[in-house]
């Protein structure tokens, strides 16, 4: 079985676990319609295959705490929180309409923000990440 994690955003990480292997098949971070188009791949081939595919998206829109912060800091960091919503709600319909197995996570259940080394130690990918890619794959890392 596949299980594909999603951190929303401009710049979208997607991570690919194995849950036979045990291990990352890929960790990254690509624009929306290439993460799109790979999800749309693995369902394909896991229709293919007679098993399946499970995407885990982080979802902003689950988020009930806030800290305080500075007015200025503060109108720019909802606009951002409002753009990753969004995504959120296209990548809900996307899975829904291709009838993938799905489930919209709230940040507070996902490690997040891990730095690199702690991520290698974590989980073997040695391979080079950015935040968006460990993100999306702490979604999945372990099914």
């Amino acid at each position: 079985m596949i299980y594909i994690g999603i951190d929303t955003g401009t710049n979208t990480g997607i991570a690919v676990w194995d849950n036979r292997q045990r291990s990352f098949i890929s960790v990254g971070c690509v624009a929306i319609h290439k993460a799109l188009k790979i999800v749309e791949e693995y369902h394909q081939k896991a229709l293919e295959a007679g098993t399946r595919c499970i995407v885990r998206v982080e979802d902003p829109r689950q988020r009930t705490w806030f800290k305080q912060m500075p007015r200025e800091e503060e109108r720019k960091k909802l606009q951002g929180v409002g753009s990753v919503k969004r995504d959120a709600s296209i990548w809900e319909d996307f899975l829904e309409d291709l009838g993938v197995e799905y489930e919209m996570v709230a940040p507070k259940r996902n490690v997040t923000k891990l730095p690199q080394d702690r991520f290698k130690k974590m989980t073997g990918w040695n391979k080079s990440t950015n935040e968006h890619g460990r993100d999306a794959a702490m979604l999945v890392f372990g099914c």
